[in-house]
């Protein structure tokens, strides 16, 4: 768990599938209410990714400001202490990536990083079906966790993506999803690139998330 965190940098090395089929096999025990198991994951990777790539990255090339949104990234109006979280973790991610907060081309620059997936071999687009409700979301937010965890047993990064969803039209096209299906967020998947800074966004103190009760 110590050593999870969403890598911005991936070598060009592949992922073997044997090893993907055992993480999402072993993943398939994560918790959902009901046993609904409300995720339909697509496992993208060589010819399919790179053309995804391709088009993705044109789109951001070009300014394109993405598809409309079918759902909030963040809620309107974020207040402090979130936004306080929020805009510290910006600025130590951009820093990290060489991208000045006052750079009148960030927004270009941060959209075609995410398109490319960071250089990842491997991403995985996670959808939900449209009648789910939030109960699912949350049934699909524990899936991924436990799929990112367990690609650290593995020895393999990843990198969580709802930038994605900025281009859904575009991965929808590539992987075949249907118009019944809602895409949550994509998950770079590889092995990290060497000689990159490493970054570790700073996390709340427990006291400001957690309450003990019965002490």
């Amino acid at each position: 768990m110590d050593s999870r965190r969403a890598v911005r940098a991936f070598s060009d090395e592949a992922v073997p599938e044997g090893v993907l089929e055992r993480v999402l096999a072993a993943a398939t025990r994560a918790p959902s209410s009901g046993n609904l198991q409300p995720w339909h994951l697509y496992v993208v990777t060589g010819d399919p990714l790179s053309e995804l790539k391709r088009r993705a990255t044109a789109r951001a090339l070009a300014g394109d400001p993405g598809d409309e949104r079918e759902y909030p990234m963040h809620p309107a109006g974020l207040a402090s202490p979130y936004l306080d979280r929020f805009n510290a973790a910006a600025a130590q991610r951009y820093a990290a990536l060489g991208i000045e907060r006052d750079d009148p081309d960030r927004p270009r620059k941060i959209a075609t990083l995410n398109s490319e997936a960071f250089g990842a071999p491997a991403v995985l687009f996670c959808y939900l079906d449209r009648t789910m409700g939030p109960g699912q979301w949350a049934d699909a937010g524990m899936y991924l966790q436990t799929v990112m965890l367990l690609l650290r047993a593995e020895g393999l990064h990843s990198c969580p993506q709802v930038m994605w969803t900025m281009f859904r039209e575009t991965v929808g096209q590539v992987v075949g999803a249907g118009d019944d299906l809602v895409l949550l967020c994509g998950v770079s998947v590889g092995y990290e690139k060497d000689g990159v800074p490493r970054l570790r966004t700073d996390r709340a103190a427990l006291s400001e998330t957690v309450t003990f009760l019965g002490r």
